[in-house]
């Protein structure tokens, strides 16, 4: 991601530090965070420092690895306690898991203590790098689907800071416009956290793509009119029957969308499938704390006697998808199982 004409990932390792982009202070403020040990790295991804599938799924990777190059001796049971330690702190996102495990399957038959270290810390690089193959291939693809002149609905935030760079969702629209394609991105807003009016809409602004931020409830509107021609969101577990999990708010705008005869792309690396997960009813959805319902910038808005519910995910079933847009091209729902 190109920001003041300096390159950044959104996630690196250097000298067995591990920096990321806060992304709890954007747009108001850039800053880097340095993390030194699986504490801080479960810390970041916990209080949303970082997120979004791909990148939580790089920052696992380069946690176990610097845990395991911190190690004096090599514990199996300490490097297996720090893997599910990272791994419960957002247990919706599948790249999290496979993050974890791509690193693990590695180091865990290795005999001598420089060359684990050495292992992981290769492993978490390579994994990283395939990452952003990944995504660009995604841009590449989803591209095709795109023609000037298209209004384009996204939801939350699948771009470069969701990932490791490039993008899920924004990924396509990135190439669009680097194409010289016409396209206008209708951001929603993503209540409560906004992660659209914060993220995504500095994301696009960065790259002076044209957009405007919407109402989450306002998207209705826009596709009915004829405003919006494909929606794409990116996801953070993606069933093996093509059922995709994203934040929630996603699964409504994928039935207006069929209402309305608009295509909905859910753009996805393969790392976001889980094979192992039958259909979206087995997805775990993470409850949040209701203070992001209640309160704005620390102060309640809500009444005293009033509790509130805030799951952060929803489920979307494969009928209301039109395709999933991954780095291997772009398959029906129906279709996603035999990538496995």
């Amino acid at each position: 991601m190109n920001i003041n004409n300096k390159f950044y990932r959104t996630v690196w390792m250097g000298n067995g530090i591990i920096h990321t982009i806060n992304q709890l202070l954007l747009p108001e403020k850039f800053e880097i965070v340095s993390l030194n040990n699986y504490h801080d790295v479960a810390n970041s991804i916990k209080t949303m420092i970082i997120r979004g599938a791909p990148a939580i799924g790089a920052m696992g990777a380069y946690g176990l690895a610097q845990a395991i190059n911190q190690l004096n001796e090599i514990d199996l049971d300490k490097i297996n306690m720090v893997k599910t330690y990272l791994f419960e702190t957002r247990p919706t996102a599948h790249d999290l898991a496979h993050g974890l495990n791509f690193v693990y399957d590695q180091v865990s038959s290795e005999k001598d203590l420089s060359q684990i270290k050495k292992v992981a810390k290769d492993a978490a690089e390579e994994y990283a790098d395939l990452s952003v193959q990944a995504c660009k291939k995604i841009g590449e693809l989803g591209n095709r689907l795109i023609k000037s002149g298209n209004g384009i609905l996204t939801h939350c935030n699948a771009g470069a800071l969701a990932t490791v760079d490039w993008g899920t969702a924004l990924a396509p629209i990135r190439m669009a416009h680097y194409e010289g394609k016409n396209v206008f991105v209708f951001v929603d807003e993503t209540r409560p956290r906004l992660q659209g009016t914060k993220i995504t809409a500095w994301e696009l602004a960065q790259e002076g793509i044209p957009h405007a931020i919407i109402a989450d409830n306002a998207a209705g509107f826009y596709l009915q009119k004829g405003d919006i021609h494909l929606v794409i969101t990116g996801a953070d577990r993606i069933a093996q029957n093509g059922d995709a999990a994203n934040k929630i708010g996603t699964y409504e705008k994928a039935v207006i969308a069929k209402e309305n005869n608009i295509p909905f792309y859910i753009a996805a690396p393969l790392t976001t499938i889980d094979f192992h997960c039958e259909s979206g009813d087995r997805i775990p959805i993470e409850e949040r704390d209701e203070k992001e319902i209640l309160e704005l910038n620390n102060r309640r808005i809500a009444p005293l006697e009033s509790p509130a519910k805030n799951p952060a995910f929803d489920i979307t079933p494969a009928r209301y998808i039109t395709g999933i847009i991954t780095e291997k091209g772009v398959f029906a729902p129906q279709d996603i199982h035999k990538l496995a």
